[in-house]
């Protein structure tokens, strides 16, 4: 951490910066068991702040089980920032990070990072798209823009597993059409690329894009900028996608959405 925010924070030694950083308040933007995110200012500058407390034992266990691998803390996301960079792939930057503690279940960690400022999510432009339809050039570019965004992490091995279009952002005030890929804290980095992690990933997108108003040929031109796939490959995107629509549609789902909205009220 740089020693200017380590001062704002009251903290002289690393243990006593990381104390101050576990407390650090906020606009709560993100609030469910074991993960607060919230917006914070440091030395007049905004930053996003990811604090983790611990997932618990039944978290772990209930991964392993279902043979996913737990994800216990900030360093996931550290880890797949750094290697989306390196991918030439704009992301929130990395300004600071801490790790506490040995037991799996209690491992305490924050991740700071800067913010990206005035954005956009596609999840945001896509709705008022049924009012005011895009500009068929700028939907063409904006479809293969992240065609080859998802190509490009893919292809190296990188799974985002929430790849929806609220994590899909566009600057405001770019010149030129500039894709960000933020919230990466569940994302896997494989040493090999995964067909089905993949094929995940772009029913998860594919779900979040069904009330957008995309054409035929808009899904199509999406399957020809990115990578080469069969037809089951695509039947098992569809199928996943109208699942994934059903459970969040459900009473079930629904509700646990609105004690998460509950909990980020004043």
């Amino acid at each position: 951490m740089p020693a200017a925010l380590r001062k704002a924070l009251g903290g002289g030694e690393k243990s006593d910066t990381f104390a101050k950083a576990m407390v650090l308040k906020g606009k709560a933007f993100r609030d469910v068991p074991g993960r607060k995110t919230s917006q914070v200012e440091l030395l007049g500058k905004s930053y996003f702040i990811k604090q983790h407390f611990g997932v618990g034992w039944s978290e772990i266990i209930k991964n392993i089980i279902s043979l996913k691998k737990p994800i216990l803390g900030a360093m996931t996301e550290v880890d797949a920032i750094h290697k989306v960079t390196s991918l030439g792939i704009a992301t929130t930057q990395v300004v600071a990070y801490g790790q506490r503690g040995c037991n799996p279940a209690n491992i305490q960690s924050f991740l700071l990072t800067e913010d990206l400022g005035d954005i956009t999510s596609l999840e945001e432009l896509c709705v008022t798209w049924k009012e005011n339809p895009p500009d068929a050039r700028y939907k063409r570019h904006l479809v293969i823009a992240v065609a080859k965004l998802a190509r490009n992490i893919h292809e190296h091995g990188v799974n985002h597993r929430d790849f929806y279009l609220c994590h899909l952002c566009l600057h405001n005030k770019a010149s030129n059409l500039q894709l960000y890929l933020i919230d990466l804290h569940r994302a896997l980095i494989h040493e090999k690329p995964s067909n089905k992690a993949n094929m995940k990933d772009i029913a998860a997108l594919y779900f979040s894009a069904m009330d957008t108003v995309l054409a035929a040929k808009d899904y199509l031109r999406f399957k020809r900028y990115y990578q080469p796939q069969d037809e089951q490959f695509w039947q098992q995107v569809a199928h996943r996608a109208k699942a994934l629509n059903a459970k969040f549609n459900s009473k079930k789902f629904q509700k646990k959405l609105q004690s998460e909205r509950d909990r980020l009220k004043p």
